[in-house]
């Protein structure tokens, strides 16, 4: 089940037309929401942040934020899949390609499910990750639909036989190709600052959060590469991810190559508030 705006159709009978112009431009933006036993996560913070991208992006939601969260939820209960993901996209619609913005036209709201298992094994044992420049634009907290440059770096991870790349700028990491950063040294957690360069992700609000309600100490300072690879522990937050240990960064082992304790405490914290024992 596919939902089009305001109308839910079962995906054979969906056609796109050829100048939308999330394909001619890339111009739009989305959200990616996970939902655990028929219960979205974090809903309203994600509708909040797609706001946010709207107006910096100049683009106008098709239709009231309070409709939209209501039709999601329908969207879910529609489903199949009793946990899963939520991919939701806004267009600026369709008009003859042409790089102004068009006038008259219509913005576009499309919104599937997909069965999504949370990756226990990664969460348990960690995943390695491959260090990389950044090469993106300077606006990476709107969550844009143009997303070449992660896609490339997070090729580049799974081509070094990791699960992340790790992107830095002038030698001063930012985030992942799809997830946030975190490290942590002599007790202390660190994580980049919500700024342009980074996606303001709500598992890293969640975890600046818990990481404060379970009295651990953590600073919102940018950080270097040769801070990374000297961490005690280092871990990687997304809404498909969670909370991930990284345990090696290319040829680097981060301490024991284990996960550490601070990052379990997290990991623990976080299945709490999602309804894991």
């Amino acid at each position: 089940m596919i939902l089009i705006n305001k109308d839910f159709k079962v995906r054979e009978k969906i056609s796109v037309d050829i100048e939308e112009r999330a394909f001619q431009f890339g111009d739009g933006i989305y959200e990616v929401i996970r939902y655990y036993d028929k219960k979205c996560f974090k809903l309203a913070e994600h509708l909040q942040r797609l706001k946010r991208s709207a107006t910096q992006v100049r683009l106008e939601l098709p239709y009231p934020i309070e409709e939209i969260e209501k039709n999601l939820i329908t969207l879910m209960e529609k489903s199949p899949e009793q946990s899963g993901n939520i991919y939701l996209q806004v267009t600026r619609g369709i008009a003859e390609r042409s790089h102004p913005f068009p006038e008259n036209t219509t913005p576009n709201l499309y919104a599937y499910t997909m069965p999504f298992e949370r990756p226990i094994d990664n969460i348990e044992k960690g995943v390695k990750a491959h260090l990389t420049k950044d090469i993106r634009w300077d606006r990476c907290d709107i969550k844009s639909l143009n997303l070449l440059a992660n896609v490339l770096a997070k090729q580049e991870a799974i081509d070094n036989g990791c699960f992340e790349s790790i992107l830095h700028r002038d030698h001063v990491v930012t985030e992942g190709s799809s997830t946030n950063i975190f490290i942590v040294k002599d007790d202390v957690i660190y994580t980049h600052p919500a700024d342009n360069f980074i996606l303001n992700g709500i598992t890293r609000l969640v975890v600046v959060k818990e990481s404060e309600q379970n009295n651990l100490k953590i600073k919102e300072t940018s950080f270097t590469v040769d801070d990374l690879l000297h961490a005690d522990e280092v871990f990687l937050t997304s809404t498909t991810s969670e909370i991930t240990p990284i345990i090696q960064v290319d040829d680097k082992v981060i301490d024991d190559g284990k996960p550490g304790p601070v990052t379990k405490k997290l990991i623990k914290s976080f299945e709490a508030l999602i309804g894991i024992n």
